[in-house]
C-alpha cells in the first residue's frame, strides 16, 4: 500500500466538531442501542443462521498482506524460508492475482471491496484534480466542517453539522452480506473512512486524517543550528525550535486549529524535558511525567488540546528521544485520533474503536501510520522506522485475533500495511542497482546492515499466517492475499516535463521550467494536457475544465490517442532504458457510470519507474528523467501486468485468472451468497461453473 504523504497528497482535513444537537442525538441513540440490545440481539441471531444454511463454511478469513511481491514469494519459497505459505500452497491454492489499473492502494482496494473495475467505484488515484482551479483534491473522501455557527464573544458555537463523504461508489461486499443476515468485521482495509454502515464492525484505515487534518505531520524538535533538516508542514513534518533552561528543555507540541475561536489558532501543549542520571530525561506533559530514553519509543501519550471551557481535541502520539546533549533533538509522532475519544467516526459502530482501545491498549489510529517521510528526510534513522512500524504490525496482530476469538460464524478481513511500507524504504539496501543503494556511494563497499530486512519481513509475515491457520481452525476458509507486488524505484519520470517539451503543456512568460506545487505557473489558455498524480494525464478540455481549449469529441479521442502513441515504449536513452511500457486511453481499461471521471489516459510504467517527486506534486522541470535518491526506493506504480499480487488458500480454487475482483464474489460464494450484477467478478471456487470472469479487460503487456 502506498503512502498519502510519501505520494505527496494535501490533508484531508479534519471536522472536530458538529452541531450540539448532534452530540444530544448521538447520546439518546445510544442509550435506546442499550436498552434495545438483547431484543436485537436475538433477532440477529435468528436472521444469521437462516442466511448460513447455503455456505460451505462458518468463517471466511481474509488477511490481506499489502504489498507481498509474488518474484521474492517465489524465491523465498524455494529457499525454505516460509513453511506457512508453502503449506497453503500445497494443501490448497496458490495463484498471481491481477491487480487494477494503476496498481495503486486505493485503487485495488477500492476494487478488492466492491468487486468492480474503478469505472464503477470511482476511485482512480490518491489525488484527482479540481475542474475550476486545477488544484489537487483528495480522490475518496471529502471532509466539509459546521458552516454554521453563532459567535460568543471570542468563540464560535456551530450549529449545523460537519460531514465527511465517502467519494468511493458501488458496495462493499461487507454490506451485501450484511443485508443478509451475515456479520463481518472489517478491520484497516484502505478506502473505508468515513466508515461503512453495516451488520458487522470495521475499524477504517488510509484517509483518517491526523487530529492536526493531515494524512500525516510530525514534529521535530531540536535546538538551534543543530542540523540541517529541509521539512516542513507541507512535506510530512514541522521542525519545532526548543529553548534550554538549565538542565530543562522547554517547548510547546503544536495541535490542531481550533475551529471554536476567531481566526482558528493553532492549539498547543506545553512540556518541560529535565535531563536525569543514566541518560534518563523526564518529560513532563499535560499532567503526566514520562521516562524517556534515547534511542527508544514512549508508549502512546493521551493529549487533550483546549478548544473552549470543558471541550477538548484528544489525540495519542509516542515521543522518540534522539539525544539531550550536546545538542537536544527529539521526534513526536503525528497527532493520532484518539480511538477511546474520536472527534470524527473513525469506526463502525463508533463505539468499535472504544471497545478495541479498552480491549487491547490505545493504538495508530492515522490512516497511514507507518511515519515513512521522517525517513526519507533524514529525521528518523531505519532501525526507529523499523520498530515504529513492527509496533503497529503488532497492533493489527492483537485486532485480528480478537476478532478471530469473538466471530464464530461470518467473515473477517484484516490488512497489514508493514510489507508495503518496508518495502518502500528498504528495497535499496538490496538492489545494487539502485542509485540509493549504500554501495552506489564512493569507495562505500561495506555491507550495509539492512541488506536482509525486506526478507526477514518475508519470514515475519509468513509467521503471521501460521498464527493465523491455527487460531482459524477447521470450518474457516482462508485466504491471504496482495493487492500488489514490488518493484524497485530507480528513476523518476517528469510527465509535465515531458509535455512541455513536446508543445502539449506550456507556461506562463515562456518559462522553461516551475519549482512551484500544483500546476501553479502553467500558462492554460496553450495548454493541451497535464499531468497530476500518479499515473494519470488529463487533457484541458473544453466545457470540463475551467479554461479547457480541446475540442470534446473527435479532437480529444486523437489527442489521447497521438499521446498513448508517443508515450509508450517512451526511452531513458541516458540508461538505454524503457522507461513507459504502456498508455492507454481510459476507455480502454475501465467501464461504467464514473469513466468520466478517471484520467484520459493512464501511464503504466515499466520496472524501476515511476512518477518524479517533483511531477506528482506539479512542479514542472526541466529535466524528464532523474534519479530516486530518496529512502523510498521501492513501489509499484508500474503496469499492472508486471506487478500482479500473490493470492493463497486452504481451498483449491479456479485460479488461473484470478484477479482483485474476484475475491469478494468467492467470499460471498463461501458464506451462501449470490453476487450482485453490478460486480465485474468471479467466484473462484471450483464447484461454481456458473460464475462467469466479466472483470474488466487489462492490455497485455506487448
Amino acid at each position: 500500500m502506498d503512502l498519502f504523504f510519501a505520494y505527496i497528497g494535501p490533508g484531508a482535513g479534519i471536522a472536530l466538531m458538529g452541531s450540539f444537537l448532534a452530540v444530544l442525538v448521538a447520546m439518546i441513540s445510544a442509550l435506546v442501542t442499550l436498552l434495545t440490545w438483547p431484543i436485537r440481539w436475538i433477532w440477529r441471531t435468528l436472521r444469521g443462521r437462516r442466511a448460513m444454511r447455503k455456505a460451505q463454511v462458518g468463517r471466511v478469513v481474509i488477511l490481506g498482506l499489502d504489498g507481498l511481491s509474488p518474484e521474492l514469494v517465489d524465491q523465498y519459497l524455494a529457499e525454505g524460508l516460509l513453511p506457512n505459505l508453502s503449506r497453503l500452497r500445497d494443501e490448497g491454492s496458490y495463484a498471481r492475482l491481477g491487480t487494477t489499473w494503476p496498481p495503486l492502494s486505493p485503487v485495488a482496494w477500492s476494487s478488492f471491496s466492491t468487486g468492480a473495475n474503478p469505472g464503477k467505484h470511482n476511485i482512480y488515484d490518491f489525488l484527482t484534480r479540481n475542474v475550476h482551479d486545477y488544484g489537487p483534491t483528495p480522490s475518496s473522501v471529502h471532509i466539509q466542517p459546521a458552516r454554521r455557527s453563532l459567535k460568543f464573544g471570542k468563540f464560535h458555537i456551530p450549529y449545523s453539522r460537519a460531514r465527511i463523504d465517502a467519494l468511493r461508489k458501488s458496495k462493499p461486499f461487507w454490506n451485501v452480506l450484511g443485508e443478509a443476515g451475515i456479520f463481518s468485521a472489517v478491520l484497516r482495509v484502505p478506502i473505508t473512512f468515513p466508515p461503512d454502515k453495516f451488520h458487522g464492525v470495521q475499524l477504517s484505515a488510509m484517509c483518517v486524517p491526523d487530529l492536526r487534518g493531515t494524512q500525516g505531520t510530525f514534529t521535530y524538535f531540536s535546538e538551534s543550528g543543530n542540523s540541517g533538516l529541509t521539512t516542513d508542514g507541507e512535506l510530512g513534518g514541522d521542525r519545532v525550535p526548543v529553548r534550554r533552561d538549565g538542565n530543562a528543555i522547554l517547548a510547546e507540541l503544536p495541535g490542531p486549529t481550533n475551529p471554536l475561536r476567531s481566526g482558528a489558532p493553532v492549539t498547543r501543549i506545553p512540556f518541560r524535558i529535565v535531563g536525569g542520571p543514566n541518560g534518563v530525561s523526564r518529560l513532563q506533559i499535560a499532567g503526566q511525567r514520562i521516562a524517556l530514553r534515547p534511542g527508544e519509543y514512549t508508549d502512546w501519550v493521551r493529549l487533550a488540546f483546549p478548544l473552549a471551557p470543558g471541550v477538548y481535541a484528544r489525540g495519542l502520539v509516542r515521543f522518540f528521544l534522539k539525544q539531550f546533549e550536546p545538542s537536544f533533538e527529539m521526534y513526536c509522532t503525528p497527532v493520532h485520533i484518539d480511538p477511546e475519544k474520536p472527534v470524527m467516526p473513525i469506526s463502525h459502530p463508533r463505539v468499535y474503536s472504544v471497545y478495541l482501545a479498552k480491549q487491547l491498549g490505545p493504538f495508530a489510529t492515522l490512516g497511514l501510520a507507518e511515519d515513512t517521510w521522517s525517513l526519507s528526510e533524514g529525521v528518523m534513522d531505519e532501525a526507529a522506522f523499523l520498530k515504529q512500524a513492527y509496533d503497529i504490525h503488532e497492533e493489527r496482530i492483537r485486532m485480528l485475533f480478537d476478532s478471530i476469538k469473538q466471530i464464530k460464524r461470518g467473515m473477517i478481513t484484516c490488512v497489514f500495511d508493514a510489507p508495503d511500507r518496508i518495502q518502500h524504504m528498504f528495497w535499496r539496501f538490496q538492489d545494487p542497482k539502485h542509485p540509493g543503494h549504500p554501495s552506489s556511494a564512493p569507495g562505500n563497499e561495506v555491507e550495509n546492515g539492512y541488506q536482509d530486512t525486506i526478507r526477514e519481513m518475508y519470514v515475519r509475515m509468513d509467521k503471521l499466517v501460521g498464527q493465523t491457520i491455527e487460531a482459524a481452525g477447521s470450518n474457516t476458509a482462508l485466504l491471504v492475499m496482495s493487492d500488489h507486488g514490488f518493484h524497485p524505484f530507480r528513476r523518476g519520470v517528469d510527465l509535465n516535463a515531458w509535455l512541455l517539451a513536446n508543445g502539449y503543456l506550456t507556461l506562463k512568460d515562456g518559462n522553461a521550467s516551475s519549482d512551484r506545487s500544483y500546476l501553479a505557473d502553467v500558462d492554460w489558455s496553450r495548454t493541451k494536457a497535464y499531468a497530476l498524480g500518479l499515473a494519470g494525464i488529463f487533457l484541458n478540455q473544453q466545457g470540463r475544465e475551467s479554461k479547457g481549449i480541446v475540442a470534446a469529441g473527435e479532437s480529444s479521442r486523437q489527442l489521447v490517442a497521438e499521446l498513448c502513441q508517443k508515450l509508450t515504449g517512451l526511452q531513458d536513452v541516458d540508461r538505454d532504458e524503457q522507461a513507459i511500457h504502456q498508455a492507454v486511453p481510459r476507455e480502454d481499461v475501465y467501464r461504467g457510470p464514473y469513466v468520466g471521471s478517471a484520467p484520459d489516459l493512464i501511464i503504466g510504467y515499466n520496472v524501476g519507474y515511476r512518477v518524479s517527486w517533483d511531477a506528482a506534486v506539479g512542479k514542472c522541470t526541466t529535466t524528464v528523467f532523474s534519479d530516486n535518491m530518496k529512502a523510498w526506493s521501492g513501489d509499484h506504480c508500474i503496469h499492472p501486468a508486471l506487478v500482479p499480487g500473490v493470492l493463497f488458500s486452504n481451498l483449491k480454487l479456479r485460479d488461473e485468472t484470478a484477479n482483485i475482483v474476484d475475491l469478494a464474489p468467492t467470499a460471498m460464494a463461501l458464506l451462501g451468497v449470490a453476487k450482485p450484477n453490478y460486480m465485474d467478478g468471479k467466484s473462484l471456487l471450483c464447484d461454481d461453473e456458473s460464475s462467469s470472469n466479466t472483470s474488466a479487460p487489462v492490455p497485455e503487456p506487448h
